[in-house]
């Protein structure tokens, strides 16, 4: 025993280190799981660490999170249904607001242009002028015919992230000491596999930190606009509409003429063959007759 301490004394220093901090965090905030934070541990032979994904260059500790109810981290969405006069009119105005007030266009689409337009908007507006925003929008409607408004608390998340961000570097900063005193090329590249491993979910870590942030400084809001109550995503409130049962069966009278209008291109087009052939048919079966009479 004495002579395997004396010849992996840099193993049982790193070994020492992963307990000490397994230890102290023991009564304080939970830290990530042991594999996968520190996949430490002594080979049958080398004492060679596990696991080398790649890394970046040391990154700075960031600041404190959130913890006072008034700083809490709301995730914001709101999906409004309207019914409007001109979508196409609509869905402009709507996307020129949000690039007039600091958001932007995250998606767009508008689809039956010549009959029913339908149109759904995604867009991303300072959480700060959410409630002006959904009163813009529906000043844009000839009926508001559903709205709802949801947030997500991801305050938690957010402060738990922080908490494995701060433990993740001070033992970052550990294996920086120990690299900083070893000698032999083994020990060096084992200490820098891990270090490029703590490095990894440091950087994975930062990136969810960073995108709760951006959703909670700026609200989603999905636009549904129609011309048609009955092609917006919900059930109307009443069943029967004479008006929109009007449209309805307009564009089914116009469809059905259009099925008919296909139908005798296609009968025309196949008639070039089919008539000629019939006539001869019919020659023969007369020729045949007057011969055998």
């Amino acid at each position: 025993m004495i002579a395997w301490i004396k010849s992996h004394k840099l193993v049982l220093i790193l070994l020492l280190v992963i307990i000490y901090l397994i230890f102290k965090q023991s009564s304080g905030v939970k830290p990530l799981s042991q594999p996968a934070m520190l996949s430490t541990g002594v080979g049958e032979e080398s004492g060679a660490f596990k696991s080398a994904p790649s890394g970046n260059d040391l990154l700075p500790l960031r600041s404190s999170p959130p913890t006072t109810q008034t700083n809490r981290l709301v995730v914001q969405e709101s999906n409004l249904s309207l019914v409007v006069k001109d979508v196409r009119d609509s869905v402009n105005k709507a996307i020129e607001y949000a690039k007039s007030n600091g958001g932007y266009m995250v998606s767009s689409s508008l689809s039956q242009p010549e009959e029913a337009p339908y149109a759904y908007v995604v867009l991303r507006i300072p959480a700060k002028d959410l409630k002006p925003a959904i009163e813009y929008f529906r000043s844009l409607a000839i009926k508001v015919s559903s709205e709802n408004l949801l947030g997500t608390d991801v305050t938690d998340e957010y402060t738990d992230i922080a908490a494995r961000l701060e433990t993740l570097n001070r033992t970052k900063d550990k294996f920086q000491e120990i690299m900083n005193q070893a000698t032999k090329v083994q020990d060096i590249l084992e200490v820098q596999r891990e270090l490029i491993n703590l490095q990894d979910q440091i950087d994975s870590l930062k990136g969810r930190q960073e995108y709760l942030e951006k959703t909670a400084e700026l609200a989603k809001i999905s636009l549904s606009l129609s011309t048609d109550e009955f092609s917006l995503p919900y059930a109307p409130s009443s069943a029967f509409r004479p008006a929109v049962i009007f449209k309805q069966a307009v564009r089914s009278l116009v469809e059905t003429l259009r099925w008919l209008a296909k139908m005798a291109i296609w009968l025309g087009v196949y008639g070039a063959i089919i008539v000629p052939i019939a006539l001869l048919v019919w020659y023969f079966k007369k020729r045949r007759k007057t011969s055998t009479n």
